[in-house]
């Protein structure tokens, strides 16, 4: 996973809120960030959550 987060261009944590019953994704710049926020919302035996590296995909242009 470090070499992951190496050359990650942001993270994604994915989460259900268990006070609405929707799931949600939050995007964070750095990985201590997003593990943190994870953390914060997994405190519930209902909840889970689920973080992601997302990386940048070559040969795309910007819109």
């Amino acid at each position: 996973m470090e070499q992951q987060q190496d050359f990650a261009q942001h993270w994604e944590v994915t989460y259900l809120d268990t006070e609405s019953g929707r799931v949600r994704t939050e995007s964070f710049d750095d990985a201590v960030s997003a593990e943190r926020f994870a953390c914060r919302h997994a405190h519930d035996e209902h909840g889970w959550v689920v973080v992601d590296a997302v990386h940048p995909t070559e040969g795309r242009a910007a819109a």
